[in-house]
């Protein structure tokens, strides 16, 4: 489906006070635009900002940075949020997160990713190995990532990937809805769990 652009997003973006334009020149010292020494939590391909705002407003002794490649998907989500101070936004295509963050990421998130679905697509997902080697360079200390998907076969591709990679296992959800447990939905998330598909989730560390 062709991404329809927003007259004026670029514009949007730039007046919330919560995007950060220049990303790269706070590279390895991002502690620095959050003001504290607090964990940060990243989440690659934020979409309109539900689950990284929410988690935010939950969880106000950690730092969130909500990373989105379209300026008219981001947009929204800064409609929805220009002032919560451990909240920021960032713009960018993922290829490039090891040229904007240097060991100073806690958590990873990565929430409903493109699934790429044709094998000679599959070094775009962002659960390759091209990309697990780009995250090693991101985190602080323990690599720790949260995946959650409706794509069983994303699922299946990435849980080989992180196996093949070194990563342990902490948590696997088959079913996370039928689960008793905190969780925060993402607007995917709410419109896949209402027409009755299973959501996968996976959390690892190395």
């Amino acid at each position: 489906m062709r991404l329809k652009k927003i007259k004026g997003a670029k514009e949007l973006l730039e007046s919330n006070n919560l995007f950060i334009k220049d990303c790269s020149s706070l590279r390895g010292n991002f502690k620095k635009e959050f003001q504290n020494s607090n964990p940060i939590h990243l989440e690659i391909g934020t979409g309109k900002g539900d689950f990284i705002i929410n988690m935010a407003r939950n969880f106000p002794d950690a730092n969130f940075i909500g990373f989105e490649k379209y300026e008219s998907v981001l947009c929204k989500a800064a409609l929805k949020e220009n002032s919560l101070s451990n909240l920021r936004f960032i713009c960018e295509d993922a290829t490039n997160i090891e040229e904007i963050f240097n060991k100073e990421i806690d958590t990873l998130y990565l929430n409903f990713s493109d699934p790429w679905p044709k094998k000679k697509h599959s070094k775009r997902r962002l659960t390759h190995e091209e990309f697990l080697k780009k995250y090693d360079i991101i985190f602080k200390e323990k690599n720790h990532i949260i995946m959650k998907t409706d794509n069983q076969k994303l699922f299946e591709f990435s849980v080989k990937s992180f196996n093949n990679y070194g990563y342990k296992i902490e948590e696997l959800y088959l079913d996370l809805h039928s689960e008793n447990i905190f969780n925060i939905e993402t607007e995917y998330e709410k419109k896949f769990s209402a027409k009755g598909l299973k959501i996968f989730k996976i959390e690892i560390t190395k």
